[in-house]
């Protein structure tokens, strides 16, 4: 196995250091190239920052067009951890690995195994997890390793699965959402597109049922419309809930959905959903904030699933996780308060949470 390996991936290392995600304050501390000839393994692991303690964050294990896309994607998440692990009031500091490949096709044991390999030479300094493309039974594999690993299986010592708590943090956000914009956190009747419904996104659809919601879900693969419409048929599977009169729009799949174009149409009154890096761009929010849209930062609502992998070292117990993921409605309440008092966006104001807590332990 080969780490920052000179050839294909990091051939130009200049391009590397000089990547507009390595450049934003606080940058990066560490990205490592990895790569295992025997078993085709090719993955990135970065670390952002560590000033509250080690890296923690999943594995994604996707079919990138590009390189180039891959490490721009990691680069992007791993900053997101350090703000979401921040804002949740979490020991622990930012990263993210990607692993260049279709998991339907390429994913092995063998490969799974050295690549927990390579996170094990990192000595601590990163912890990974599942993420999209990666399940709990494959970080029990990649346990096989290296101990640097979370979310593992429960007959393995793990947490399991985080879609469940991931999707309680969203559902949570969006009750602090719904105050701020209506008055009452009352979802009856109200409309949510929910846009991908893989893991997080059905966990979310069925609080969201159960609060009185109508659902419209899109979802680009057949298989996971069926596996939804089986379970839900009380929800509506369309083609683009972004087309669609909605009152909440709840982006679950990739990041980058909320375009200009998008926060100049939508009929939401508000964004809140699992997907990392929503915004295409930081400009964006004032779109839609001069429309009156309320979006809560992606890294507050979301932040269930790295609530629930910091639990394994807390030995905390399951009524006691539940109601640190159910806080983030307060957390994302505090946001939007913020954001109101200071006439700034709200991912200012989860910036600005952020960038204290990090000054603070510096």
């Amino acid at each position: 196995m080969t780490i920052a390996d000179t050839t294909g991936i990091a051939a130009d290392l200049t391009s590397v250091f000089s990547h507009p995600d390595m450049t934003i304050d606080p940058p990066h501390e560490q990205v490592v190239f990895c790569r295992d000839a025997d078993t085709g393994l090719r993955a990135i692991i970065a670390i952002h920052n560590t000033t509250l303690g080690p890296a923690l964050g999943g594995t994604r294990f996707y079919p990138y067009a590009a390189e180039a896309d891959a490490l721009g994607d990691v680069l992007r998440l791993s900053r997101g951890m350090t703000f979401k692990s921040a804002a949740a009031g979490l020991d622990l500091g930012g990263g993210k690995a990607v692993i260049i490949g279709d998991p339907a096709v390429d994913k092995t044991p063998e490969l799974l195994r050295a690549y927990g390999r390579f996170v094990d030479t990192l000595g601590g300094r990163y912890i990974t997890a599942g993420d999209v493309g990666t399940t709990s039974e494959d970080m029990d594999l990649i346990g096989e390793g290296t101990a640097y690993v979370a979310s593992k299986t429960v007959a393995n010592g793990g947490c399991g699965d985080t879609a469940p708590m991931t999707a309680l943090g969203v559902f949570s956000s969006l009750l602090a959402a719904a105050e701020r914009v209506w008055g009452t956190a009352d979802l009856s009747g109200r409309v949510v597109g929910v846009e991908g419904v893989g893991k997080v996104g059905t966990q979310l659809t069925a609080l969201l049922l159960a609060a009185g919601a109508t659902v419209l879900a899109a979802d680009p693969y057949a298989r996971a419309r069926d596996a939804f419409a089986a379970r839900f048929p009380q929800a509506t599977i369309v083609d683009d809930v972004r087309c669609a009169p909605l009152d909440v729009y709840a982006p679950c799949a990739m990041g980058g959905t909320v375009s200009d174009a998008l926060a100049r149409e939508t009929a939401a009154a508000i964004i809140c959903g699992a997907a990392n890096n929503q915004l295409v761009t930081p400009d964006v929010e004032h779109v839609l904030g001069a429309r009156g849209v309320v979006w809560v930062p992606d890294y507050i609502a979301n932040a269930g699933g790295v609530i629930q992998a910091f639990s394994e070292q807390q030995d905390w117990t399951a009524t006691q996780l539940t109601a640190k993921v159910e806080a983030l409605r307060e957390r994302a309440g505090h946001v939007l308060e913020t954001a109101a008092s200071k006439s700034i966006t709200a991912g200012d104001a989860a910036r600005l949470i952020v960038a204290e807590r990090l000054a603070s332990a510096r």
